[in-house]
This record gives C-alpha cells, sequence and structure tokens, in this order.
C-alpha cells in the first residue's frame, strides 16, 4: 500500500495504525516473515525533501569559538545556528565514507534526527514536537578543512557537507518510552573509531535546543513538509567540572566529531593533535538500549 517511507509518511493518518498493527503482529510472530538484516538495508530515506540541520549543543559551538580565541555571541544561547544540508541523496548505514585529498579534513558528525509529518508555518514549539514522526540517528560526514573558506563567504555550506549517513532503523517517539521526553532523545550515543571508545555522551544532556524549537525556528517562515529531517548537530556534553569534556580512556564521555577533540586539544596544548579521518578508519555510531540492544541498528562506515 505505501511502497515506500514517503509514501508512508505523506499518508501518515491512515498509514501510522495500520503499520502500528504490522507490527504488533511481527513482534508476536503472528504472521509470516523473515528476519531483517540491517547490514543490507538502505537508508530510510535515500532521498529526502528536506534536510536541516541544527546545532542544539550550544557547548560544540562554545568549544569551537573558545579554540580560535573568540567569544560566543550571547544570541547563540536563546536563537539556534541551523543550515540547509543536501538531502538528494543519503548514505546507506554501511556504505563506505569517500576520501579524495586529506586537505579536505574529513571528519564524523553522531548525531540525533527526527522526521516530520506536515508542519504549518509558525508553528509552536507544541505544535512541532507533536509533528515528529520518526527518531533515529545520522553520520553527518563533514570537510574540516572546506568550512572555514565558505564561511567566510556569508553564504553557508555546500562543498564542505558531502552526503550523510542515516541509521538503518528510524522508531516512533512512543516506542522509545521514557527515552523520548520533552523533544530530546535521552541515552548514550556510542561512537567507536577503529574499534576503540571514541564517545559516549549522553544526547539527552547539554542540549539547549530541543528539536521542537529547532523545528519551530526553521517553520518560522515556512511551512515544512512531510518526510523533512531535521538534525540535531554534534552531540556534546561538558565535562564533570562544567569545563571541556575528556576523552573516554580518561573516564570522560567523550566526543561524537574529531573537531571537537581537536579544539579541546588546542584549548588545552595550544595545537591539536589528532588527526582527521584517513583510508582505513572505521566508524560505528548506535545507541544501546537497557538490554543492549542497538535502538535504531549500527552506523558502521569505512573509510576509502
Amino acid at each position: 500500500m505505501w511502497p515506500t517511507l514517503q509514501a508512508a509518511l505523506d499518508d501518515w493518518a491512515h498509514a501510522e495504525p495500520i503499520l502500528r498493527g504490522v507490527a504488533e503482529s511481527l513482534a508476536h510472530d503472528a504472521v509470516p516473515h523473515s528476519r531483517f538484516h540491517e547490514r543490507e538495508a538502505a537508508a530510510p530515506l535515500p532521498r529526502a525533501y528536506q534536510w536541516a540541520d541544527g546545532s542544539a549543543y550550544v557547548n560544540h559551538v562554545e568549544l569551537v569559538r573558545r579554540a580560535r580565541g573568540a567569544e560566543l555571541p550571547a544570541s547563540f544561547w536563546t536563537d539556534p545556528l541551523m543550515y540547509q544540508g543536501g538531502s538528494d541523496a543519503f548514505l546507506a548505514p554501511r556504505d563506505p565514507i569517500p576520501f579524495h585529498d586529506a586537505s579536505w579534513g574529513l571528519d564524523l558528525e553522531a548525531e540525533v534526527v527526527v522526521v516530520t509529518g506536515d508542519v504549518p508555518q509558525g508553528a509552536t514549539r507544541e505544535q512541532a514536537i507533536a509533528a515528529i514522526r520518526l527518531i533515529g540517528l545520522v553520520n553527518d560526514v563533514s570537510l574540516r578543512g572546506l568550512i572555514p573558506d565558505e564561511l567566510a563567504k556569508g553564504f553557508g555550506f555546500v562543498q564542505s557537507k558531502p552526503a550523510s549517513a542515516l541509521s538503518p532503523v528510524l522508531v516512533t517517539p512512543d516506542a522509545l518510552g521514557e527515552r523520548w521526553r520533552d523533544g530530546k532523545l535521552h541515552g548514550v550515543l556510542s561512537v567507536d573509531l577503529n574499534g576503540q571508545p571514541f564517545g559516549r555522551a549522553d544526547a539527552g544532556d547539554d542540549m539547549t535546543f530541543d528539536f521542537g524549537t529547532l523545528i519551530a525556528h526553521l517553520a518560522k517562515t515556512r511551512s515544512i513538509g512531510a518526510g523533512s529531517i531535521i538534525g540535531s548537530g554534534t552531540v556534546s556534553n561538558r565535562g564533570a567540572d562544567g569545563g571541556p569534556g575528556q576523552p573516554v580512556a580518561a573516564g570522560g564521555r567523550g566526543y561524537s566529531c574529531i573537531a571537537e577533540v581537536r579544539m579541546v586539544e588546542t584549548i588545552g596544548a595550544g595545537a591539536p593533535a589528532t588527526p582527521f579521518l584517513a583510508p582505513g578508519d572505521v566508524v560505528r555510531i548506535e545507541m544501546l538500549d537497557e538490554r543492549h540492544h542497538s535502538i535504531f541498528g549500527a552506523i558502521e562506515q569505512r573509510v576509502v
């Protein structure tokens, strides 16, 4: 009846109760089925009408500014940053990350995303939260070496933001239970780099702008179509002392992108030491539930 997820989102009022019934039947082995192999999954939305990425964790932005000796404008705590990304192609969760030039500074960014239904222009935060249909994860691939020149033009990201990879599964808010509350996903976002723990930040902590606020910000001057993907920006936690976070190996929560650990190194030692991604590196991003089962499936990508 609905050949694609986008078709279901376009007809959500009719599709949701029927799909919910199918899910319940599958959970009780009441209908014939074959096993889902997440390694073979494409992106749930290989193309989307819109991909808008925010910067909800202002701690991350503050570190960026601090590392280059710039003050954070006070407005950054009340007015979200957001850019319009490329939505014509999302990588599958096991697709390789293309490497082209070391000077481009290839980086991972582990984030939370939501997928919306239709949102009217001028929607309130509460209306925006009610319009969230699905939640998932994304590796928002970034080319750090290209960002400064693009931002200097005053017109935003283009070349510095290639295709991102979505988690193999997107989950409805009610299925997340207490993990989804106040417009935020709560839980440890695990990021491994080459098999070693790199990030263990909690997505619900230090999130300055919840998803309702981000969506309402986007809807201020436009309506938002069903199937739009909204990102949280890099998940980032402060250290226990309120300062920059510490590596996982040092007992901290680590980082959700390489740029952030490089900023912390610059603040502490005057220069970054951690390299950006190179061919052969493997990135893994996922979130586990209380039984250590993967909630959204894993994004696992090798740089080639």
